[in-house]
């Protein structure tokens, strides 16, 4: 993950990628700090007078998102043969654990590479909320080529409410070891980056002995900045890994994307990975299987974490169950 220093100077510059003004987080360490705060729910930030409010931009237009999306045929030819679902407001990928990993394995042979790496990533009943309540989340993550439904709830409320329903959840946590599999046997490779330096030995380690056979071409912490994460970027492209697995926390992992995707041409997919460094270090371990089928990993992770996490659950959690019942549409196409 980013550096405390780091997640500060995420900017509120102008992307060169935008063309309609609206302002976009970047990971750029040598930037002052923004004027325009950001709320944070993992430290229970929350805008509480009418200047806060005033700080916060407008939540982009329909008409906008879909332009957005209208911007990115690359990934959207793609991944034109994957349907998609309106869920929690957000359009997830109905697809299985298998059939993402089938998808990310064909998408790195040389007769499907695109200009540039395709980008994965996923959303949960938090994301769905901070999405909801903030426009720069919700703009890089509806930027994402593919997004996975990685939270119980949502594959659930799919099954109630939309045409086609998410077959089931698909965990960054379950999806790195289906992907490795298949990598080990085909001699594709990763590249692993971010957490901080022990838990990134640790969990390199750990899949090099799961997966003697799987060629891990670099691995780096997540605490770089300025020239030194740039030079990284750099490191990494020259490596040409065919996964790059992200993993700096939500929207950190997903503005590092956005702001280096243009100097990774030679990485084949990227995948935004949350926490999935500490389960594969051994240093958090994952909820009972019931638990995860009942949709109650959150309340594993909050006794575990409970002065970490108390705030974050409070605050989304209701709001992410409102967002289920009230957005979440059923489609007619494939595609919106």
């Amino acid at each position: 993950m980013l550096s405390h220093s780091q997640k500060a100077r995420v900017s509120n510059e102008k992307s060169p990628l935008r063309r309609d003004g609206e302002r976009a987080w970047r990971i750029n360490s040598d930037a002052a700090a923004p004027r325009v705060r950001i709320w944070n729910t993992d430290r229970g930030a929350q805008p509480k007078s009418p200047a806060d409010l005033a700080a916060v931009p407008p939540m982009p237009s329909k008409a906008l998102r879909t332009r957005e999306r209208r911007a990115n045929p690359v990934g959207r030819a793609a991944t034109a043969s994957i349907p998609r679902e309106t869920v929690g407001g957000l359009r997830l990928a109905v697809v299985d654990l298998e059939q993402t990993a089938d998808f990310m394995i064909d998408a790195v042979f040389p007769r499907r590479r695109v200009s540039r790496p395709l980008y994965l990533t996923s959303a949960n009943g938090e994301v769905l909320s901070r999405c909801s309540t903030e426009p720069v989340t919700d703009r890089l993550f509806r930027s994402a080529d593919l997004i996975n439904a990685d939270g119980q709830p949502l594959v659930m409320m799919s099954k109630l409410r939309s045409q086609k329903p998410l077959p089931e959840r698909v965990a960054t946590t379950d999806l790195f070891h289906v992907v490795a599999r298949k990598a080990q046997a085909l001699g594709l490779t990763f590249y692993m980056f971010g957490a901080n330096e022990a838990e990134n030995e640790a969990a390199v380690a750990n899949v090099r002995s799961m997966y003697p056979k799987l060629k891990i071409v670099g691995h780096s912490h997540g605490y770089l900045r300025g020239e030194a994460l740039r030079s990284k970027v750099d490191e990494i492209n020259a490596l040409a890994p065919d996964f790059l697995w992200v993993a700096l926390g939500v929207p950190y992992e997903q503005a590092f994307v956005e702001e280096f995707m243009p100097r990774l041409a030679r990485v084949g997919v990227i995948k935004t990975s949350g926490g999935l460094f500490n389960f594969l270090s051994g240093s958090r371990p994952r909820a009972p299987q019931w638990m995860q089928n009942l949709g109650l990993e959150w309340a594993w992770r909050l006794w575990l974490e409970p002065r970490r996490l108390f705030w974050r659950y409070l605050t989304t959690n209701p709001h992410a169950l409102y967002l289920l019942f009230n957005r979440t549409l059923a489609s007619r196409t494939k595609r919106d």
